[in-house]
């Protein structure tokens, strides 16, 4: 099997590590972390203008025609330089549901504005008490005329504080854990009874919880048919899961570089640390774990390329092996570093955040084990 990427892969993948080297640098992105939106507007306008936010649309869309492969690669150089601008909530997640459930004039209005840059997207779909479970929801919208009108609460809702567009998940009809009975409207952020209370995540993520007060939506705001989302939703998280993945070994990768580099120069009893034979032992198992973790990446986009229902079961897996096996590099790496390691000055402990972070993003390593079970072994 062939794993070269494309040239045009190739390039993309190129332009971003140019990007994170000459233009987002350690206290570039401390400060753009430290700001009152958490995010670069500068930087977006340079994804657009490089046509990164294009590439997983379709070409009749106005995009670049990529599939998986492509965001994966985005994705893992997106890991490599902690990038906080929100590629995954609104390309991914936002611009996912647009182009799935989307008819032609939803995807005319919405793409085209997200590929420009002007439209930031998220996804309000968890709330207090669903934890990891989609079809718990109480959020409710109840027609009004020929349109709908919105009550309830998204939690942990990814650049819901910058977004200027979203789509929420809502009850239109059965109980609370009922898989039908499910529908996607796009709100606009700042509809009249849309309330937002932004904190930022312990990686330099902002986050939002936002309440919906009899918010009203005329019938174009619907996405799809009314009741019938949760396909769609379960289909998209598996594609931001393997996204999320992906950033996930591009961290994993950075944080085994630096830390080679620094066994190299940190020196006692008049020698580097990387000279001593145990720390050569544990650089092995942390770069084995890499290792391990990208190879089951790229074995599960393949499996997703070819048929993206029959990948379930194997992206349940990668979450829980790249739970396992991050926690490994981020200790170790961290270990190795000393105290300093855990300095806010220092990345280190700023990459084993976000690792810490991704592990629990669409559900933890205990959540997948058991969707792994059921999917893998069901009769």
């Amino acid at each position: 099997m062939n794993f070269d990427f494309s040239e045009e892969q190739q390039m993309v993948r190129d332009s971003i590590a140019r990007f994170v080297q000459d233009d987002y640098d350690w206290d570039t992105r401390r400060a753009i972390v430290a700001s009152d939106t958490g995010m670069s507007d500068k930087a977006w306008q340079t994804f657009a203008e490089l046509g990164w936010l294009s590439i997983p649309f379709a070409e009749e869309d106005g995009g670049f025609g990529g599939d998986i492969v492509d965001t994966m690669v985005i994705m893992e150089e997106i890991g490599k330089g902690l990038v906080v601008e929100p590629y995954l909530p609104t390309v991914v997640l936002f611009g996912g549901l647009i182009a799935r459930a989307g008819n032609e004039a939803q995807r005319n209005a919405w793409i085209p504005s997200i590929i420009e840059g002007s439209t930031s997207g998220a996804f309000a779909y968890l709330e207090r008490q669903s934890r990891f479970e989609i079809a718990d929801c109480l959020t409710q919208a109840k027609t009004a005329g020929d349109g709908w009108v919105l009550n309830g609460e998204k939690v942990v809702v990814f650049n819901g504080a910058n977004c200027n567009q979203m789509i929420v998940l809502a009850r239109t009809s059965g109980e609370q854990w009922d898989r039908d009975g499910l529908s996607l409207f796009v709100v606009a952020a700042d509809a009249e009874g849309v309330n937002r209370v932004d904190y930022p995540m312990m990686d330099g993520q902002r986050v939002a919880n936002i309440t919906f007060t009899d918010v009203a939506l005329n019938a174009d705001s619907l996405l799809g048919e009314a009741g019938t989302a949760m396909a769609t939703v379960e289909a998209m998280i598996q594609e931001a899961t393997i996204a999320l993945m992906a950033e996930a070994v591009g961290c994993m990768g950075t944080l085994n570089a630096k830390t080679l580099e620094y066994t190299k120069t940190r020196e006692q009893f008049g020698v580097a640390i990387g000279s001593f034979q145990s720390l050569q032992h544990r650089m092995v198992d942390t770069m084995m774990a890499y290792e391990q973790a990208k190879s089951l990446l790229f074995k599960v986009v393949c499996e997703y390329k070819q048929d993206p229902a029959s990948a379930a079961a194997s992206i349940h897996a990668l979450k829980v092996f790249i739970d396992k096996n991050a926690k490994l590099v981020y200790g170790e790496a961290t270990q190795m570093h000393g105290g300093m390691g855990i300095t806010d000055e220092l990345d280190i402990g700023h990459y084993a955040k976000r690792l810490m972070m991704i592990n629990t993003t669409f559900g933890d390593a205990t959540y997948h084990r058991a969707q792994y079970i059921d999917k893998a072994y069901a009769a």
